[in-house]
C-alpha cells in the first residue's frame, strides 16, 4: 500500500499536495490555496482526476478554491465544519474521525488554536501527517482564534506520532522561524539546524516534509517547558508564542 505526495509551491508561501492512493488511484488535494496551481499539478501528475479535498481550516489560503476546484472535477470536499465560513463544504469531521481514500485511512486529529476547529490528516500506513497551519518547521501557527490550553494539547497531539512521521507544512515559514528558534534557544541541535535551513533556502529549496522527531528535538514550541523551566507546560508555551507574536528579527 502507497500514499504518493507530491508537493508545490503557490501563492506567496505556501505549498500545495496532491495526494494519490496507489492501489485505487483516487486522488486528493489537502488544502486548497490556489485552484488553478492544484488543477496544474493534477496535470502535471498524469493521475487524471480528483476525487476529494481534505481542508484543514477555514482559512482562504486553504478553502479558497474549494469552489474552484469542485465546479471542474466535481470532487468531494471534506473538513471541519468552520469551513462553511467562507467555502463549500460536502462533509464535516473532527478530531477522532476517520477517512478512506481508496485503501489508505487518514486519520482525523483534533489540532484547534490557529483557528478553533483546526485539524491535521495523519495516514499511519503513509506515516504523514498533513498539519495546515498548526505545526511548521521550528514554528507554529499565530493563535488567532483559540487559547493556549487547546493549542498545546493539539501539539502534544502531534507530538505523540511516531518520530518517523513525515509533517507535511503548509507555508515555507522556515527561515523566519529558525532565527527565533536561535533567540530563545541554545542548543547545538537547534543551531545545527539553523545552518541547513538557511543553506536549503540559499539555494531555493524547500525545507519541507519535516518529521515529528526532528521537531520535537529543535522545535521552541515543542520544547517550550525545557525552554522557560520555571513555568507550567501551557504557560510555557503561552510566553514564547507571545515572545514569538513580538519577535522582529
Amino acid at each position: 500500500m502507497t500514499l504518493s505526495i507530491r508537493q508545490f509551491p503557490c501563492l506567496v508561501d505556501n505549498y500545495g499536495f496532491l495526494v494519490r492512493d496507489d492501489a485505487t488511484g483516487q486522488v486528493a488535494a489537502i488544502d486548497t490555496p490556489d485552484a488553478e496551481a492544484i488543477l496544474a499539478d493534477l496535470d502535471a501528475s498524469g493521475w487524471g482526476r480528483l476525487d476529494c479535498i481534505y481542508n484543514t481550516h477555514w482559512h482562504p489560503d486553504h478553502a479558497g478554491g474549494n469552489a474552484r476546484l469542485k465546479e471542474v472535477t466535481g470532487c468531494t470536499i471534506i473538513g471541519p465544519q468552520e469551513v462553511t465560513r467562507i467555502a463549500p463544504l460536502d462533509q464535516a469531521v473532527a478530531g477522532g474521525d476517520e477517512v478512506r481514500l481508496g485503501e489508505t485511512t487518514f486519520r482525523i486529529l483534533d489540532v484547534g488554536g490557529h483557528t478553533l476547529g483546526h485539524i491535521a490528516w495523519w495516514s499511519p500506513e503513509a506515516g504523514a501527517a498533513f498539519v495546515g497551519d498548526s505545526l511548521f518547521v521550528l514554528g507554529c501557527g499565530r493563535m488567532f482564534e483559540g487559547t493556549p490550553e487547546q493549542f498545546w494539547a493539539g501539539l502534544q497531539r502531534l507530538a505523540a506520532l511516531p518520530p518517523e512521521t513525515t509533517v507535511h507544512c503548509a507555508h515555507e515559514y522556515s527561515q523566519g522561524n529558525a532565527r527565533f528558534a536561535l533567540s530563545v534557544d541554545d542548543d547545538p541541535a537547534v543551531t545545527a539546524r539553523a545552518e541547513v535551513i538557511f543553506s536549503l533556502r540559499q539555494r531555493g529549496l524547500p525545507t519541507v516534509p519535516t518529521t515529528i522527531g526532528l521537531e520535537r528535538a529543535t522545535n521552541p514550541f515543542l520544547r517550550a517547558p525545557d525552554l522557560r523551566p520555571g513555568l507550567d507546560a501551557v504557560a510555557a508555551f503561552a510566553d514564547i508564542r507571545a515572545a514569538k507574536d513580538g519577535f522582529k528579527g
